[in-house]
């Protein structure tokens, strides 16, 4: 179970100014039932007064032994509707399909747009990723460090009727866009932590 941190560790380049808390998570007997090694898992979320959500997050390996780990945010944002949202910044990049047995193609497009289920890891991305959502009139721009892929998911119409917690039709309102560590796992020797961060704001476009 997740605990609040009262007494966390130094975490340089944030500022206190904004409302945050710290939490922590510990690995337990059960979890080592799947998965056996140690951990401490840091994570602070903060939030300004602008609505600019930011959250890191900190692995610690407390195990005798390396271990390697995947990780992703499941950034869930609201839009309008999925068929006038772009998302800008994944330009020429390389991407694992899932919909294809992970199969490697490289993005052809200015943008993503979607017209049909998209099940994406975009590989060696740069730090900051647009979602442009025309009808609203707003962008949300989405910084990371420490997490070098981004996933883009929507489950459209077939799938979302599988999902227990998504309506039928809630799949034109959403759209997932993490930042991401899938290709090259995250190795940490006994002792290491390892950082990753990302930083959710929503500007005006037109």
């Amino acid at each position: 179970m997740w605990i609040i941190d009262h007494n966390p560790p130094p975490l340089f380049n944030d500022s206190n100014a904004k409302a945050h808390i710290d939490l922590l998570l510990k690995s337990s007997e059960d979890d080592h039932k799947i998965w056996p090694h140690s951990f401490e898992f840091r994570l602070r979320v903060s939030l300004a007064a602008e609505g600019y959500l930011s959250i890191i997050s900190r692995v610690r390996n407390v195990n005798s032994k390396p271990f390697s780990f995947s990780f992703a945010y499941h950034t869930y944002l609201s839009i309008s509707d999925i068929s006038e949202v772009r998302v800008e910044g994944l330009e020429t990049l390389d991407y694992l399909d899932n919909l294809y047995q992970k199969e490697r193609f490289t993005e052809q497009g200015d943008a993503l747009t979607f017209e049909s289920e998209v099940d994406r890891v975009y590989l060696d991305s740069c730090n900051t990723v647009a979602v442009l959502d025309h009808e609203r009139k707003r962008t949300f721009v989405i910084r990371k460090e420490g997490l070098p892929d981004v996933v883009v998911w929507n489950p459209w119409e077939k799938k979302s009727k599988a999902v227990a917690d998504l309506g039928d039709e809630e799949y034109k309102q959403m759209l997932c866009v993490d930042g991401a560590a899938v290709e090259k796992p995250i190795t940490l020797k006994p002792g290491e932590e390892w950082t990753g961060r990302l930083e959710l704001s929503v500007v005006p476009s037109t």
